[in-house]
């Protein structure tokens, strides 16, 4: 009769005889297991064992093996308070077993080791056992079948993810909440992102649009197999973080130079930035700021990118309904793109980001080919070949002063709240001026670039071409091209000069403006305090150089550039007037300075920005003609002009980018000769007064003064 599983042998019980069997060979794990099944033979093994034999069964050494009622154990002994392990197998046991073969949890998974070095003790006992004649052998008492604990996890992620999983156990609710929360913030951050304009300023109408880069996006995450489409997400995650910080840098640029970002050229102004930032915040506040600034460029685009893996995930994980969402969607998406449909006129169908893309790849392309066709416009100049006897002969024995008053825009003598305070000082100005023999004539300029870069409108109205980005500035002040300062240099007849207060390091511009000597910030004598970014007050900058260069007796006139910088933003504290006399080295304004307005304090106001960027500009005004009043004569000419517009948060969005420029002399015949240009009396231009580019005065200037033209080639 078989042996029936359940029987037990007590303590006092003697173990049978052992049957003659087949030598056992060495097993692997899936062997021994096979090794406990029943052994089949043919009919014609007589020595094999059935079922049916009433002769008791060989003993085999090992951890014996509980199996169910219903399953025979060959070759397992009936050992005293011996635990059966269960045997992770495969072969006939393994299909035999049923329900324990089957079994899962602590028990099945932490008994697999304990199974294998059973089944090799089984090995070597079996070995023994086989040997017909041999002594009966007693296998050796079982191992403790309790599973080991697992093992403690031994990284820092490892012991995060036991202590997450812990708790999402322990806490199933909230870890739900959490879970949904985070998948409803990252949608909202990934359409925020694809939805989020490059302007500062944004209607709600702008983010309820459909953007289709979601709609390829999703359908593309969920056709691809998981290794493809985490690699896929990441990419474009990334790729989108990238997307919305240029959006960010649009918005900065747009408010402060009215142009986006070129990806391609603007980041040299990185470092002026810095300076500017050293100047109003220090060191500390300016390391603090980048810090953070790096910190949150870094935070966002990784947020990005794990908002769309994780949307991405959820996706996949229901494709079904995915896949009908997306159909409708796309549905609803063309019906808005074909019909026009539109909230707030804001269309409904967008593509925002894609155009966003292009326009930046078009950008790109335009950068690049405009560096290499502007090599070639700054070779051909219309006065490139000029002997120095034909420039400028109308002018010969005139100081020349040409004066850029930074900031100086045409928003300071139309708006409202600038005008009233401007407009007064213009006026008492051009009387002032007109008691001591001066007179005027003024019109507008359109600049070449605006709220800022205000290298880019000196050196456009000084050597004729249009000079809006980094890469045509250093691609002319590095050329030979003719700048208007610089004809007077050539012509032998004048010495020149530079007053450069916001220079703080080499220029090697110089050569470019035909300057002899340039005075910067280090150079003048100043011993007071910083204005904000302002290195010195422009009343300072105005005596100091009738102390070094104009007041001195020469043999030749003086040509000069002057740059003032008492009107650069944030406006605050403003300089005051003090008597010429009580100038001195610069220390009277050290109470002036403490007592004056502190920039935050200011420049986010809206309406004290404007006030005190007007008080800025009277105050510029009012130091450079009161220096022509005290120390001009009939041989002095004075051209001066605003480098570009104020930020927006001053001239307003959509502000154009006109600055005045006036002619003051005391000789009737520098005015007579730009008769034709039709400028206003005084220092104000009037509304319909001439508008010329800013790129077009040097070439009429020269004209009107008696210069011939004799072009260079590109």
């Amino acid at each position: 009769m078989p042996l029936n599983t359940d029987t037990r042998r007590t303590a006092d019980e003697k173990e049978p005889a052992a049957t003659p069997a087949e030598p056992a060979a060495p097993e692997t794990s899936q062997e021994a297991a096979s090794s406990e099944a029943p052994a089949e033979t043919s009919p014609e093994t007589p020595s094999s064992p059935t079922p049916d034999e009433t002769a008791p069964e060989a003993p085999s050494s090992g951890t014996p093996t509980e199996t169910s009622p219903k399953t025979p154990a060959s070759g397992t002994p009936d050992t005293p308070g011996a635990a059966e392990p269960v045997a992770d197998a495969t072969g006939p046991v393994a299909d035999a077993t049923g329900p324990v073969a089957d079994a899962t949890g602590p028990v099945a998974e932490g008994t697999r080791t304990d199974a294998a070095d059973g089944a090799e003790r089984t090995d070597q006992a079996g070995d023994t056992a086989a040997v017909p004649g041999a002594p009966d052998a007693t296998p050796a008492p079982a191992p403790d079948a309790t599973p080991d604990p697992a093992p403690a996890p031994s990284g820092p992620l490892s012991r995060l993810r036991a202590a997450r999983r812990t708790w999402r156990e322990g806490h199933p609710t909230a870890a739900r909440v959490l879970r949904d929360g985070v998948t409803v913030l990252a949608a909202v951050l990934v359409l925020a992102a694809l939805l989020l304009p490059n302007r500062m300023h944004m209607r709600p109408a702008q983010f309820v649009r459909i953007p289709v880069e979601a709609l390829f996006g999703a359908a593309l995450l969920v056709t691809l197999p998981r290794r493809w489409r985490l690699l896929a997400a990441w990419v474009c995650g990334l790729g989108l973080g990238a997307l919305t910080v240029l959006n960010f840098f649009d918005m900065g640029f747009y408010e402060f130079l009215g142009r986006r970002f070129d990806i391609v050229i603007d980041w040299a102004l990185l470092g002026d930035a810095k300076s500017y930032l050293n100047d109003t915040l220090g060191k500390g506040g300016t390391t603090a700021v980048l810090l953070g600034a790096l910190v949150l460029v870094l935070v966002l685009i990784v947020l990005i990118a794990l908002a769309v893996v994780r949307l991405g995930e959820l996706l996949a994980r229901h494709r079904h309904t995915t896949g009908r969402t997306l159909l409708i969607l796309s549905m609803v998406w063309m019906v808005c793109a074909v019909l026009g449909l539109r909230i707030d006129g804001v269309p409904l169908a967008s593509q925002h980001s894609i155009a966003l893309a292009r326009s930046r790849a078009e950008a790109v392309r335009d950068t690049l080919r405009d560096e290499r066709e502007f090599a070639k416009t700054a070779k051909a100049d219309a006065f490139g070949n000029t002997p120095p006897a034909q420039l400028v002969p109308d002018l010969r024995g005139k100081d020349m002063m040409f004066t850029f008053i930074e900031s100086y825009g045409r928003s300071a003598i139309e708006d409202p709240v600038m005008a009233p305070g401007v407009n007064k000082t213009l006026a008492a100005s051009t009387e002032a001026l007109a008691k001591s023999g001066f007179h005027a004539r003024s019109g507008w300029l359109t600049s070449a670039t605006y709220g800022g870069s205000s290298w880019l409108g000196h050196s456009t109205f000084l050597s004729g071409l249009w000079i809006d980005n980094q890469n045509r500035y250093r691609t002319v002040t590095n050329s030979d091209h003719l700048s208007l300062t610089k004809a007077f240099r050539k012509t032998g007849d004048w010495d020149t000069v530079g007053i450069m207060p916001g220079v703080q390091k080499g220029w090697p511009e110089a050569k470019f403006y035909g300057l002899d000597k340039v005075y910067n910030a280090f150079q003048m004598g100043y011993e007071g305090p910083k204005f904000s970014w302002s290195t010195m007050p422009d009343q300072y900058a105005l005596e100091a150089f009738q102390r070094l260069e104009h007041g001195k007796k020469r043999d030749k006139p003086l040509m000069s550039e002057i740059i003032l910088t008492s009107s650069h933003q944030p406006w605050a504290p403003v300089p005051k007037m003090v008597d010429w006399g009580e100038v001195g080295d610069g220390s009277v304004y050290d109470s002036i300075e403490k007592a004056g307005k502190r920039p935050g304090d200011v420049f986010y106001d809206s309406t004290k920005v404007k006030q005190e960027y007007g008080r800025s500009i009277q105050y510029s005004v009012t130091a450079l003609t009161q220096f022509l009043q005290r120390y001009g004569d009939k041989d002095t000419v004075l051209v001066f002009l605003g480098d570009h517009q104020p930020v927006a948060k001053v001239s307003g969005d959509g502000a154009d980018h006109q600055v005045p420029v006036s002619i003051v002399a005391k000789d009737p015949k520098v005015l007579d000769k730009i008769a034709d240009w039709h400028f206003t009396e005084g220092l104000r231009p009037a509304k319909d007064a001439p508008v010329w580019r800013m790129s077009s005065f040097r070439d009429r200037f020269l004209t009107a003064y008696g210069s011939t033209p004799h072009p260079s080639k590109g």
